[in-house]
Formats: C-alpha cells, structure tokens, sequence
C-alpha cells in the first residue's frame, strides 16, 4: 500500500496529493505524522501521512523505507530527527537516515480541516448535508445544508472509538466525551461473529442483514409499544438479547450478526450523542469519520434516532469527505508554519 503525499515547497507553493482524498476504509487517523525535507519525483517538501490502524509505529516506519527504497534516485538522507518517540527515532535513524519527524494534534487538525473544506465547498456544492426522512427508502432525500455560521456545534468523531467534541469557534473547543465502542468495535466483533475479513465485507454483510431477528424489542417483551413511557414497539430493548435462546442463535445468519453488531454500535453512539448535545445546550451534531464511509445504514440511523428522540431538536449532520479532515487540517498547519 503506497502513503499519500504531501509536498510543501517553501515558502507556500504546494503539490497536495489526491490521495488523501481516496483512503482505504481500514485506515483511520490514529496518528497524523509528518517527515520533513523529504524527496520524491524532484520536489522537496514533507511527507504528510496518516498511522494504519492496523500498524504499529515500527511497522508504519518499515513500510515507509520500502517506499523510500523504491524511489531512490529521488530520495537522501536527511539531518536533525525531532523526536516523537525514542523507539520511532531510533527506527528512522536505523531504516531511512536522519529524518525529521512532526508530530501534530488529532484533534485540533480535525476542526481546521473541517472548517476549512466546509468553507471551500465540494466540487461547487455544499460539504455539509443531511438526510430528510431517513427511514424511507423511496422518500429519503440528501440535501445540503449551510454551515456559514457554524458555531456552537457538536463534532462526533467516529473512528476505532468516538471522540466528542463541542465547537464554539475554531479556536475554542473542548472534548466532553467518548466511547471505546466505536468503529474498530464494529469490525473488530464482526471478525469474530462473521468470519469477514475487510470493513467493506462487513457493510456488505450488514447491508443483507436482519437485526431484528438478534435484538429483543420492546415489542417482544411488551407485545407493542410501551406507551407510558414512549418507547415505540420497535425500538431496542436489549442488543443481541434474542441470542440467549439456542434455538434462535441457530436460526440467525452471519448477515443478521452483521447487521445487529452495526444497529448496536451506531445506537450506542447516537444516544451518547443525543445526551452531549442537551447537556451542552447545542442543536447541531455534526458526524464525522472513517467509520461513516460507504456506511449510508448508520448514517441514516443516526439521523432518524436523533430526530426522533430529540423530537425535532437534534439535527444529525454528516460531512462528504468523512474521514479526511484530520489530513487536511495537518496540512493547512504546515503551510502556517512554513
């Protein structure tokens, strides 16, 4: 697997690669690294990429020196290596020659970077966009929305786990919360119930799946909805509850596991979400990550969950290029600092 480039030729002109805009779902933003004075094709800039989820550090530095050896008439060894970390400098020093290695925070390069494509737009139209009636596959519409005025909203940030974020300009914010469940949860236990081995091969089973026949319902333990308290007939009572009889763990598929490992996950997040945005009195929830690519099931999902329970409050969000922003906003750090 080839790294995405980027080049910074000082003082601003820049080469920013479309790579960064076709990543594997597989990847995520588990670490933004840049590896200045680095050379390719005749141009001198730094290397901006972001850690596999799947690497560990030595292993992302390995796999950086084969590329680097693959393009050797382009490449030389460079002085002054900034530690990250003493195991990853030593890996460098040992495997690439003196690089400088930079490290920038996740998190405020996911703001810039949001912000930033938002207000540029996508191809003339608009990033930002939500889903009119969801759950209807014949009248569920796209549609775009104008972030112009953003502030305050809430930033949920699915990728192996959730971060959220309340935004309230692009230099104040804070993180409320998180989960561990998030995206690499989801993959992670459809391995293990399904025997797939790629995140798309999970969607793809999720997609053909019947989560019903996994989860107990309000409707299987009331008979219908629980009108006292609101709770409809078909909402979840207990993810997976139905897998504690046999004879039902023998009738499900490996679609139906899918499917209801992807419903448990996106209601998990959706209702830590719901809570974020009341406690901190914001209307606006805006989801982004890798876990939301090609991933229409949880988006949909989360845009009916937080209409509905919100009663018309919430607005669910979601962002066209979902799980960049992070790249994105490291590179608009090193053009501010070049």
């Amino acid at each position: 697997m080839l790294l995405p480039l980027v080049f910074v030729r000082k003082p601003v002109s820049c080469i920013f690669s479309p790579d960064f805009l076709s990543f594997p779902a597989a990847v995520n933003k588990s670490a933004i690294l840049g590896v200045q004075g680095w050379q390719q094709l005749g141009l001198t800039g730094t290397l901006l990429t972001r850690l596999p989820v799947c690497l560990t550090i030595k292993e992302w530095v390995r796999q950086l020196a084969e590329e680097k050896r693959a393009h050797r008439k382009h490449t030389k060894d460079l002085p002054d290596t900034h530690h990250i970390c003493k195991r990853c400098s030593k890996d460098c020093h040992s495997r690439m020659g003196d690089l400088q290695l930079c490290k920038l925070d996740e998190l405020d390069c996911l703001i810039k970077g949001v912000l930033y494509i938002d207000s540029v737009g996508f191809n003339g139209n608009s990033e930002c966009y939500y889903f009119e009636n969801p759950t209807d596959c014949e009248k569920c519409q796209k549609l775009p929305f104008n972030l112009e005025n953003p502030y305050p909203l809430l930033l949920v940030n699915i990728g192996s786990g959730v971060s959220i974020l309340a935004v309230y300009s692009k230099d104040n914010y804070k993180r409320v919360t998180g989960t561990s469940l998030g995206g690499g949860t989801f993959f992670g236990l459809c391995c293990l119930l399904t025997g797939c081995s790629t995140f798309e091969e999970a969607l793809e089973m999720a997609s053909r799946g019947d989560s019903t026949k996994v989860d107990k319902l309000v409707r299987d333990i009331y008979g219908g909805d629980y009108e006292r308290f609101g709770l409809p007939g078909w909402a979840v009572a207990s993810s997976f509850g139905n897998m504690m009889s046999k004879e039902k763990r023998e009738s499900v598929s490996k679609e139906d596991l899918a499917r209801a490992t992807l419903i448990t996950i996106t209601n998990n997040i959706g209702s830590i979400a719901r809570m974020c945005a009341l406690n901190e009195n914001i209307n606006r929830v805006v989801f982004v990550g890798n876990f939301l690519r090609i991933n229409t099931i949880s988006m949909r999902l989360l845009a009916y969950a937080l209409d509905y329970w919100s009663k018309g409050q919430l607005k669910a969000l979601f962002l066209e290029h979902e799980g960049y922003f992070g790249a994105v906003g490291a590179f608009l750090e090193l053009l501010s600092s070049a």
